[in-house]
């Protein structure tokens, strides 16, 4: 069994991590810098950084962030936000991140997936998606950095996590926007029918509110990493008491860091 990951996310906007529920109504976390060094020292697996507000505004992620984080981090990081391009892909990359995420850039493009995998290989290229439940079916969503103009691409989710797995994505991203800031668990269910669509590592996001629902996630929809925010950002779980607890409960994970 391949240890499963533990991956705060960073929501970035003006260059401070900010939190909401269901993507609305943010509040300021904190300093990018400071809360990236925490995690490092937690023992955090990775770190994801969205961008939130650069695909809406049209505009690409800052770099200047990214080059900052890159100084003192030692754990693989992600970067998500108006990545547009393999030259803007590749900014990202040289300025220290080392994966970069597609999430709306790739709804209005897919064959951008095809181009950033062929660029720097699939094992760079993380496709993000956020996911809704519409009746009987799941639907993708555009543009949720900003959810006054969020925008239905009237995609289905199963069939753009087939479509991105085809093109060349490395790893997955699905984010159950119905559960999202709310804590009160992952969508297992969501996240099992998925896993049965791709053999990509495949990462759920949205609903962690106790170590509990952790362990539920890595047993019922067998996702190769969870990520969350609000836990973590409060203090309500930690690291590495998380990771000891999940060890105990026979889920295999990296060892916490103790410096």
């Amino acid at each position: 069994m391949v240890a499963v990951r533990i991956i705060p996310c960073l929501d970035v906007r003006d260059g401070r991590v900010v939190k909401g529920v269901r993507f609305r109504n943010h509040r300021d976390m904190g300093d990018i810098v400071e809360l990236a060094r925490l995690y490092r020292n937690a023992g955090a697996d990775e770190l994801v950084f969205y961008d939130i507000t650069a695909s809406p505004q049209r505009r690409s992620v800052a770099m200047d962030w990214i080059e900052r984080l890159a100084e003192i981090l030692d754990i693989p990081f992600c970067v998500a936000g108006g990545i547009r391009s393999v030259d803007t892909a590749r900014a990202v990359l040289k300025a220290g991140a080392d994966k970069i995420s597609v999430n709306s850039p790739a709804l209005e493009r897919p064959g951008l997936i095809g181009e950033l995998a062929d660029a720097f290989g699939s094992q760079c290229v993380v496709v993000g998606i956020d996911s809704i439940r519409a009746g009987p079916r799941l639907r993708v969503r555009q543009y949720t950095g900003d959810p006054d103009n969020m925008v239905d691409p009237r995609r289905d989710t199963r069939e753009w996590v087939r479509e991105v797995t085809r093109l060349g994505a490395g790893e997955i991203v699905l984010n159950c926007m119905d559960a999202d800031g709310v804590r009160q668990g992952f969508d297992t269910g969501q996240l099992a029918g998925i896993r049965a669509e791709t053999g990509l590592p495949l990462i759920a996001s949205g609903g962690a509110g106790c170590r509990q629902h952790f362990l539920d996630v890595f047993r019922k929809a067998d996702v190769d990493g969870a990520l969350a925010a609000s836990v973590f950002h409060s203090g309500q779980i930690a690291i590495p008491e998380l990771k000891d607890w999940l060890d105990q409960q026979g889920i295999r994970v990296h060892p916490a860091r103790r410096d």
